[in-house]
C-alpha cells in the first residue's frame, strides 16, 4: 500500500470537516486579531475550559490597539486561572509590535507573522492560512498524530528531524484553495476522531488511506518520548496581614506563575518551614515577620512541578515598604490584582471568616 494520495486526503478531509466541524466562536470570524488571540490562548488548553476565557478576553480587549494599550496587569487579570502565563505576556508584546511596526494591522505575510514576539511556526501558519488564505501548514500536536498514523511514521516524533519531515508532509497536503479549512480539518480530526489513546477509526474519513490502520498500528503510533512526571517540590507561603492589609509580591518573570502577584514565599531550600519562610519574606519584601499558625495546606500540580506545603498566618514586625514588586495594601485592593489563584482563595477565605469574627486561630484545610 503506497502513500496516501494528496488529492484523496484533501477531498475526503474537507468534505468531512464541512459536515462535522464544531461551531466554535473563533471559527465564526475571519478577523485576524480574533484568530491570533484564539491561537495564543488555546495552546495546551482544552476547548471547553478555554472558550470562556476567549470570550472574556475579547470583551475586555476587542481590538489589537486596545490590547496593546492596556497595562499588563489588566491582561493578566483576564488571563488569571488559565495557566501558562508566558503566553499572556507574549500576546501582549505581539500586540504592541503590531501597533508599532504594522500600524495596528495584523501582518498578512507568514514571515512577518513569524517575526512577531512569541510567535512560532504553528501560530504563524494558523493565522496566515485561516485569516489570509496563505497555503502554509499549521502543525500542532493533533496534526503530528494524524500524519504520523496516516503515513505510518515509525520514528520518534519528538525528534527534530521527524518533526521537520512531518511539517514537510503537511505543507504538501495543504489545499491551495482552502488552506485555512484544511489546516483546521486536520486539527479537528486529531482532536475529535484520531485521538491519542482510542482513535475512532470507523468514523474517520481517512480510514481507507491510513497506513497505520492498515498495519494494525493505529494505537501504537505515534512514537514519542514518555513525558516526564511533574517534580515534587516543597513550598511555603505567608499570609502576612495586619489591620485589613495584606502583603503581596510580584513573582519574577521566567519562574512558575511569573508576573502574577502572590503571597510571599515559594519553593523551599531544605531548612525548617519557619526558617525558609522568614528568609523568603526578608529577601522578597525586606521585613521580618512573626510566624503564626498554619492557615492552609498547598497541593497544586503544574505541567512540570508538583507543589506541596503550607500557607502560614504571619504578622509584620515593621511596616513593609511598597515597591514595583512589593505591595502592602487593603485586601480588597489585592483582590483586584492578577493573583496566583490559590493565593486569592486564601485571602478571600480570610476576609470571609473575619466577617463573622476573629480568624486569628482558625486553620483552613485544603
Amino acid at each position: 500500500m503506497g502513500d496516501p494520495s494528496r488529492d484523496d486526503v484533501r477531498s475526503r478531509l474537507l468534505s468531512w470537516y464541512g459536515a462535522n466541524r464544531r461551531d466554535l466562536p473563533w471559527r465564526r470570524s475571519r478577523d485576524p486579531y480574533r484568530i491570533l488571540v484564539a491561537e495564543y490562548l488555546l495552546q495546551r488548553t482544552r476547548i471547553a475550559s478555554g472558550t470562556p476565557y476567549y470570550e472574556r478576553f475579547l470583551e475586555r480587549f476587542p481590538t489589537v490597539r486596545d490590547l496593546a494599550a492596556a497595562p499588563f496587569d489588566d491582561v493578566l487579570t483576564v488571563w488569571e486561572g488559565l495557566g501558562f502565563y508566558g503566553r499572556a505576556r507574549n500576546l501582549h508584546v505581539a500586540a504592541q509590535a503590531v501597533v508599532e511596526r504594522h500600524h495596528g494591522m495584523i501582518p498578512q505575510s507568514y514571515h512577518d507573522l513569524m517575526a512577531l514576539p512569541g510567535i512560532g511556526p504553528y501560530t504563524a501558519g494558523a493565522v496566515a492560512s485561516i485569516a489570509f488564505g496563505i497555503p502554509v501548514p499549521a502543525v500542532d500536536g493533533n496534526v503530528i498524530r494524524v500524519i504520523a498514523r496516516l503515513f505510518r511514521i515509525r520514528e520518534n516524533v519528538t525528534s527534530g528531524a521527524v518533526r521537520r519531515r512531518i511539517t514537510e508532509i503537511a505543507g504538501k497536503l495543504v489545499s491551495p484553495e482552502q488552506p485555512g479549512a484544511f489546516n483546521q480539518a486536520l486539527m479537528e480530526l486529531g482532536a475529535t476522531v484520531c485521538t491519542p489513546s482510542a482513535p475512532a477509526c470507523i468514523r474517520c474519513p481517512l480510514e481507507r488511506l491510513c497506513l497505520a490502520r492498515a498495519a494494525g498500528e493505529e494505537r501504537t503510533l505515534p512514537i514519542s518520548s514518555r513525558p516526564r512526571s511533574p517534580r515534587a517540590v516543597s513550598v511555603v507561603f505567608a499570609l502576612v496581614t495586619d489591620n485589613r492589609r495584606v502583603l503581596v509580591v510580584r513573582r519574577p518573570r521566567g519562574q512558575l506563575l511569573g508576573g502574577l502577584w502572590a503571597l510571599p514565599g515559594g519553593e523551599r531550600s531544605g531548612r525548617s518551614e519557619t526558617a525558609d519562610l522568614k528568609s523568603s519574606i526578608r529577601t522578597q519584601a525586606g521585613i521580618e515577620v512573626r510566624v503564626g499558625p498554619r492557615w492552609s495546606r498547598v497541593n497544586r500540580t503544574f505541567s512540570h512541578r508538583k507543589w506541596s506545603g503550607s500557607i502560614y498566618r504571619c504578622s509584620p514586625l515593621g511596616r513593609p515598604k511598597g515597591t514595583e514588586s512589593v505591595r502592602w495594601i487593603l485586601r480588597e485592593e489585592a483582590l483586584r490584582l492578577p493573583l496566583v489563584p490559590f493565593h486569592r482563595e486564601a485571602i478571600q477565605a480570610l476576609a470571609g471568616l473575619e466577617s463573622f469574627g476573629s480568624a486569628d486561630n482558625i486553620q483552613i484545610s485544603q
